[in-house]
């Protein structure tokens, strides 16, 4: 199910990494799109951000997204401001929580669907 808002893009990314499914969070970016890694490196590209989404798909996390704000430019492009806080388990058993203040810009697709063309979970803070 694609996103049919900017908005459906963060409850569609937290749906997917809390049931595990990489394929579908990958999905949810466009071919060139750029998500800053934990690391401060940046995933280009379907297979580098695969290999990030891989390792936070293992975990399983439940994440909770409060979208603070949505501003618009023009009807196709728009940037989410989203604060997040996720807890999860890492793969040798030890519990694990994390938050961030997520900026992320989205772009309308030609069929109308709506997918993540740059992702910073930590760009705000």
């Amino acid at each position: 199910m694609p996103a049919k808002t900017p908005q459906e893009c963060d409850e569609l990314f937290a749906r997917h990494a809390g049931d595990g499914n990489t394929d579908a969070l990958v999905a949810l970016y466009e071919k060139e799109a750029s998500l800053v890694s934990p690391d401060g490196t940046i995933a280009r590209g379907p297979e580098a951000i695969r290999k990030t989404m891989e390792r936070l798909a293992a975990m399983r996390p439940q994440l909770t997204m409060d979208i603070k704000r949505v501003v618009m430019a023009g009807d196709d492009l728009a940037t989410i401001y989203n604060d997040w806080t996720f807890t999860a388990t890492r793969p040798d058993g030890s519990p694990v929580e994390g938050a961030g203040k997520a900026l992320e810009v989205v772009r309308r697709q030609r069929d109308g669907t709506w997918l993540i063309v740059f992702d910073d979970p930590r760009a705000r803070g």
